[in-house]
């Protein structure tokens, strides 16, 4: 994996711990909700969040603080892509692979999940990868204006029960705050297996003014879909998941 150069070099380098620690102070932010930690890791995977993941991981931004995407990476890339909760990193690493030119940031909470991330990363050389790991929210004050060509939210989680309708991340609150980040005509692609997300979701896409319906088949994955390990175990347990485009619309001048 390459170095990183100019401002690049300047983040990493700060970033003490290459995962959240619960005793130091985080950037005020939104409460989150979810898992950080599964089983176990084995030792490779604990060798990979401490030798790895500090030289691609973004460090949680200060307030105030402005972060340019596109300067994370090693060599220059065409456009910078946002997967928000990656979970193990199959699609982020497909979508990197298959598009080199393109900087690819993946958010996740889930450490398990991280290093699954990391692992790919080291077998195809993918030099094109950055890792905010932790929640994406507190990621977004720091980024400027339409700096996202493409962002890609995949089998979040469904918080199915009325009273956890806050926690969804598809929803009025983070949709305004995903369409600053997108470029004018980016695309947004979303996944769920979860009946009660899905309604949610299209109901949701459809309110928003920001956004244009760019679904041809939603039963359908798309062929530069890559899957993923929830689709594959969703397909298995008879649940049959959605596959949503929508197309950011022009600003107005």
């Amino acid at each position: 994996m390459a170095a990183s150069r100019g401002r690049s070099s300047i983040w990493w380098t700060s970033f003490a711990r290459p995962l959240p620690d619960p005793e130091r102070p985080r950037p005020l932010g939104p409460r989150f909700y979810g898992r950080r930690h599964g089983r176990p890791l084995r030792q490779n995977a604990r060798t990979l969040i401490d030798s790895l993941l500090p030289r691609i991981a973004i460090a949680p931004p200060q307030p105030g603080a402005r972060l340019d995407p596109a300067a994370l990476f090693p060599e220059p890339v065409r456009e910078v892509w946002l997967e928000i909760g990656f979970g193990g990193g199959e699609h982020l690493a497909a979508q990197a692979a298959a598009h080199r030119d393109v900087g690819m940031i993946g958010c996740e909470v889930f450490v398990n999940g991280i290093a699954a991330l990391l692992a790919h990363v080291q077998r195809e050389r993918l030099d094109n990868v950055r890792v905010f790991p932790d929640d994406a929210r507190l990621l977004f004050p720091a980024l400027p204006d339409a700096c996202f060509a493409r962002v890609f939210v995949l089998f979040p989680d469904p918080w199915p029960k009325k009273r956890h309708i806050a926690r969804r991340f598809v929803g009025p609150e983070n949709l305004p705050e995903l369409a600053r980040l997108m470029t004018d005509g980016a695309e947004l692609r979303i996944a769920t297996d979860e009946p009660v997300y899905q309604e949610w979701a299209l109901e949701q896409m459809a309110a928003s003014r920001d956004f244009a319906d760019a679904t041809t088949d939603r039963h359908a994955r798309p062929a530069d879909w890559p899957p993923t390990r929830y689709e594959a175990k969703a397909l298995r347990e008879g649940r049959k998941p959605i596959y949503l485009r929508y197309i950011r619309k022009n600003r107005t001048r």
